[in-house]
């Protein structure tokens, strides 16, 4: 192997088509991100998970011809790390521990006489409706709902990771919703429990 090539150049050899650039570029920083992700999570399989979603964002953006930061990989890679561990723990956040635990406990849900049934079925209808709706929406609009409303992304974030300005993503937001409105009246569904 030639001696060290610079981040850039692998970056251009996997744009233009040569995978093998890609692994070399994941091997070279793989060490230094998953010790980073892990320092904030302290758990391997999620590491591992972050790990991969860093790299498939990579992948997607470097597929899209939007990567423009010569240079300056890592950093940009550790931001992506960053930003995907603070969704996790957002996600996370969300959901009831028990007794203080750090682990989700499916057992303090069930039990929590609070939760009717009944409601409970109907709100999971609710929602698998509403996904099946998401779906048809066009891809752009239905990229930028799901990064908003699922990924609790700002429009800045879904702007830089769509690759298109702040106004764009708030138009497709915009549109989205204009769109899932007219789908929920044709298709009579009822939003409330």
């Amino acid at each position: 192997m030639e001696p060290q090539i610079d981040d850039s150049q692998l970056i251009k050899r996997y744009c233009a088509g040569e995978e093998k650039a890609l692994e070399l570029l994941i091997n070279r920083h793989n060490q230094r991100l998953s010790s980073f992700i892990y320092s904030k999570v302290n758990d391997r399989e999620i590491t591992e998970d972050i790990f991969q979603d860093t790299f498939i964002k990579v992948i997607k953006t470097f597929k899209r011809g939007a990567y423009n930061e010569e240079g300056k990989f890592l950093p940009w890679v550790m931001r992506i790390a960053h930003n995907l561990i603070i969704d996790h723990f957002r996600r996370n956040s969300r959901m009831p521990m028990l007794d203080g635990s750090q682990s989700f406990n499916i057992f303090s849900v069930l039990g929590d006489d609070k939760l009717n049934i009944e409601k409970q079925l109907i709100k999971n209808q609710i929602y698998s409706d509403l996904n099946l709706l998401i779906q048809e929406l066009p891809v752009d609009q239905k990229e930028v709902l799901v990064m908003r409303m699922y990924q609790d992304m700002s429009f800045k974030e879904i702007a830089e990771n769509t690759g298109v300005s702040i106004n764009t993503a708030l138009g497709r937001m915009r549109y989205a919703l204009i769109n899932l409105r007219k789908l929920i009246e044709q298709n009579d569904i009822v939003l409330t429990n």
